[in-house]
């Protein structure tokens, strides 16, 4: 079957229709649809970081001249620091036709959906929470795109890793769809799904806060087993999402503190309703 491709060009044009759309619900007397619009917005920002995604991995793939060494070094790397092997976490699964199969089909359709279900709920229902995370997700992508520039070829370009994608016709890649295959690293399956993964768990209550941890396992141990990224790929995605959160709230932070302490020295103190949606949002 064939599979229509999502190109960068699609993806910017659907995120310009958004935000027209969602320009034209803000000027509306109803607060729900002004609501459905602040998200018709901040949907697009999804297209713009898809786009983005797609385009950096056009550009990479003009290059593969050291893609190949690259791959090669981070293998010898991996190996320095006592990392499992790819094939070695491959061998887990590679008996077992059902499983392999569930993991390609997770590597390809989890990735998008689950970001954007975990986009509504924090927009929905943790409002006050949305804003930073969005931020963290923003600066996080366009790091690791930055990144993505040097083109790394994925370890299923290499001999005894299997392509588990090729093996049952699932690979997203045969059709042109998603991002040249030289831009393995960092990976952004990783760092979206451990956002995921921690923000869910840290806002969340009850029993459904641990679907975000568990996204966060399935998808690092898919991408490997999968053969379509290193283990340093997440590593390095990961350090990249802590250091960019650290960034957001550390200046979040940093800023309150200091427009308390001149609020202090001119005798005024911060009203409780512009601390507490800050306060919650740095629990």
């Amino acid at each position: 079957m064939q599979t229509v491709s999502v190109t960068w060009e699609h993806s910017f044009e659907t995120a310009a229709v958004l935000v027209a759309v969602g320009g034209a619900m803000a000027l509306s007397k109803d607060p729900r649809v002004r609501k459905l619009g602040a998200f018709a917005r901040e949907t697009a920002v999804i297209g713009v970081l898809y786009a983005l995604w797609e385009l950096a991995g056009r550009i990479a793939g003009f290059s593969n001249k050291d893609a190949y060494v690259r791959a090669r070094w981070i293998v010898h790397f991996e190996h320095d620091i006592f990392l499992p092997s790819e094939r070695s976490v491959q061998n887990l699964i590679l008996g077992h036709p059902l499983i392999v199969q569930v993991a390609n089909l997770y590597y390809a359709a989890m990735h998008f959906p689950m970001m954007f279900v975990f986009l509504i709920w924090l927009f929905w229902w943790h409002r006050d929470e949305y804003r930073p995370v969005r931020q963290v997700l923003g600066w996080t992508t366009l790091v690791c795109l930055i990144v993505q520039l040097v083109p790394v070829a994925p370890p299923r370009f290499l001999p005894g890793i299997v392509d588990t994608g090729k093996l049952y016709n699932q690979s997203v890649y045969q059709h042109g769809l998603a991002v040249d295959q030289l831009s393995t690293m960092p990976s952004v399956h990783v760092a979206w799904a451990v956002l995921v993964g921690y923000y869910t768990w840290k806002i969340g209550n009850g029993r459904w806060r641990y679907i975000g941890p568990l996204h966060t396992v399935l998808t690092v141990f898919f991408v490997v087993a999968t053969g379509n990224h290193f283990w340093l790929d997440g590593i390095v995605a990961a350090a990249i999402l802590c250091a960019c959160a650290w960034a957001v709230f550390g200046v979040r932070t940093g800023w309150h503190a200091a427009l308390r302490q001149w609020r202090a020295r001119h005798g005024r103190s911060l009203p409780a309703a512009e601390s507490e949606p800050l306060t919650r949002s740095l629990r």
